[in-house]
């Protein structure tokens, strides 16, 4: 059996997502310009996160952390999100806001037991970290067709994020439910294919 776990910021569970939002400037008396990029910086060590990266898939050596000494069914962990961070500048009447977009995995929180690190459940771990990237790409999306201004950034914002973080944990507890924590070999492959086609989709 896998297990997935996920980094959210609101999360009453004991997993988090790093969410760093800096919000300077003056207030902006005009619709705010929106510029949208992806980073690979953030508050988290360089040492203890992996960058998504379409290019390269994970392997087991990135799977640092020691896995609980116990005879549980849990083979694998991936802890893996997205975060942002975002600013404002101003000039006279005119605004720019600022967004850039991280998604990452956490080599010091993801773990796989001895004997259990197969092809097959690297793969399942693997599909983990591309949801939290294409629920990483719908949040981009979603901003991309917000209006933002100075009355509403502040509460627009982490808005978006929230709704972006919900259908992340959605498509993680239906990936898991589904395949049963990828042990239903049929059902995986139909999320091998959905995941796939949807990376394919937004990176063509």
């Amino acid at each position: 059996m896998f297990f997935w776990n996920t980094i959210i910021c609101y999360s009453m569970k004991s997993i988090y997502i790093i969410c760093f939002i800096l919000i300077c400037g003056q207030a902006v008396t005009a619709q705010l310009t929106t510029n949208i990029s992806w980073t690979t910086q953030s508050s988290m060590s360089p040492q203890e996160v992996i960058y998504y990266n379409t290019e390269k898939k994970l392997s087991w050596g990135n799977f640092l952390a020691v896995p609980p000494a116990d005879n549980g069914p849990v083979a694998a962990i991936t802890v893996s999100g997205f975060g942002y961070s975002a600013d404002i500048k101003t000039s006279g009447n005119k605004g720019e806001l600022n967004i850039k977009v991280y998604c990452y995995f956490n080599k010091n929180k993801s773990w796989v037991k001895p004997g259990k690190n197969t092809s097959y459940i690297l793969n399942h771990e693997q599909h983990h970290f591309n949801i939290s990237y294409i629920a990483a790409c719908v949040f981009i999306d979603k901003l991309q067709n917000a209006t933002f201004n100075k009355s509403n950034y502040n509460e627009l914002l982490p808005r978006i994020y929230n709704e972006s973080c919900d259908l992340m944990n959605k498509m993680q507890n239906d990936y898991d439910g589904q395949t049963k924590n990828g042990q239903v070999a049929d059902a995986q492959e139909k999320w091998n294919q959905f995941i796939n086609d949807r990376i394919q989709f937004i990176t063509k």
